[in-house]
This record gives structure tokens, sequence and C-alpha cells, in this order.
């Protein structure tokens, strides 16, 4: 339940900041509320298509065998997660400003309003499929229907309600904190997917365990309990984990957070070197 309540939280949060920025820009616009209104209908149109095509692909590679099918599944989830992570790292003040200079042009009459239904569109479509995917990985990791449906509902209302307060003004809350904290909840969610796929690969027999169990903490927390089973949705969590599903979430964990604390350094140093760069040049005599 956790595992869906951050992703949906966070998906949304990101479609809500981008709906609350095109309304903030193109606010006193004619009907703009239509279009973009409709923008999300469609989005979550286009969403609900990737899902059943989605589950169609599913049917179709259930001969795989169950292990293999789960693990390849559990590993789109985890490299999906991870690009999203560092993208967003990169390039979410350049999308921020994207989205405020199209309300702006359609303010001004030099776009046409059925832009803001392109735009908003495609942000709610984005935001749709990686939940659709994400959900996918959460299932095939043996999470309980009920209980991530149930997560998934509240991480909904949650973010959406978040995004109508960022867009009221309300909450004072800087949207750079929110967006680390599910960030890095996201980061542990995507070794935890690597760990459970690579476990996947030892039950087939594709991967060799190396040790088994490299420990056993069944007596201190059990993953049948209910901290286990919140610690394996969040991390895939294993009482008895062989030593090859502990190399698969080292290794996913060390990539993703390496490139993201790449990409924060790479920012840091552009906005240091942004105000040498304005300054006007000094013409020697």
């Amino acid at each position: 339940m956790f595992a869906a309540f951050f992703i949906v939280l966070r998906e949304v949060l990101e479609a809500a900041l981008v709906i609350g920025i095109v309304l903030a820009a193109s606010r006193g616009v004619p009907r703009r509320g239509l279009w973009i209104a409709a923008g999300v209908g469609a989005g979550m149109v286009g969403s609900l298509i990737v899902a059943g095509f989605a589950e169609a692909i599913a049917m179709a590679v259930s001969g795989m065998g169950q292990e293999y099918f789960n693990a390849s599944v559990l590993l789109l989830a985890c490299g999906m997660l991870g690009w999203h992570n560092v993208w967003m790292k990169s390039h979410g003040r350049e999308l921020a400003q994207q989205m405020q200079s199209v309300g702006v042009a359609v303010s001004a009459g030099v776009r046409p309003l059925s832009l803001l239904l392109i735009v908003v569109g495609l942000a709610v479509l984005r935001e749709g499929a990686e939940i659709v995917l994400f959900l996918y990985g959460i299932a095939a990791g043996g999470t309980n229907a009920a209980q991530m449906w149930l997560g998934s509902l509240l991480g909904l209302l949650v973010g959406g309600s978040i995004g109508a307060l960022m867009y009221f003004g309300l909450l004072r809350i800087p949207t750079r904190h929110l967006f680390t904290v599910t960030g890095w909840m996201l980061l542990l969610l995507a070794a935890g997917m690597a760990g459970q796929a690579g476990n996947y690969l030892v039950q087939a027999g594709a991967l060799p365990g190396i040790v088994e169990p490299l420990w056993d903490t069944s007596g201190i927390v059990s993953e049948g309990g209910v901290v286990g089973s919140v610690l394996h949705v969040l991390v895939g969590y294993d009482d008895q984990p062989s030593a090859m599903q502990m190399i698969f979430f080292v290794v996913a964990f060390v990539a993703i957070a390496s490139l993201m604390q790449l990409v924060n350094v790479r920012q840091k140093r552009a906005r240091r070197a942004a105000p040498a760069s304005n300054a006007p040049a000094v013409q020697s005599g």
C-alpha cells in the first residue's frame, strides 16, 4: 500500500504542478478552464488505453514463466523509476519554466487555446502511463491488490489536494522539499524492485544465489509480519535474502543515486557560473 501511495502521490504532484502553473500563467483567458479540463480528461483516457495494452502484453508473455515475467516487469519498473528520478532532477526547473511560458503565450494571444489542452493532456498522459507501469511492477512483487488500490487512491487524493493548495497559495512548503523526499523514497523502492527481480531469477535457476541465505532475520523482523510486509513493499525487504538478491539491490541503488548526485553537482555548478556569465564584460583600457 505504501509503495503505491508514494508512486501515485509523486506522479499526481508532478501533473498537478504542471496544471497549476498553466492555470496561473493563463489566468484571465476566457474558457481556459474548459480547455485544461479537456486536457486532463484526454490524458486520463490515454492512460486507461495504456493500462489496457499493459494487461494485454502481460497476458501475451505470461508463457515465459511467472518468475521470468515478474523479473522482467520489476527490472523495467526499476529502470523507469531511476530514469524518472534522474530526469526530474535535471529537467524539473526547465519544465516549470516551459509550462509558465506556454500559459503566458496563450494569455497574450500568441498561441491558441488548444495548446493548453495539448500540454496538460500530455502531462497527465505521461504521469498516468508511468503510474500504470510502476503499479504493474508492485503487483509483480506480490503486493495485495486491495492494498495497492487503497494506496493508489490515497496517493491520488493527497496529491490532488496538495496540488490544489499549491495553486491557491495556501501551502508554503517549498515544492523542491516535497520532491526531494519522494525522490529518495522512490530510489529505495526502485532498488527494492531490482532486488526482488534478482530473487525471481535465482528462483528460476537463471542465476546462482551465491550464498543462500546471506542472513536470517526472520526471528527479528519476519517478512510475513506487519513491519516486514511494509519493508518488503517499500525497499524489497527479505528476511532470508540471497547474495545475488543483495547484489541487484546495491547495484541499482548505487547507480541511480550516483546519477542523481551527478546531476545535482552539475546544477550547482551551473547556478554558480550563471551570475559570472551574465555580468557585464570589463573592457581593458
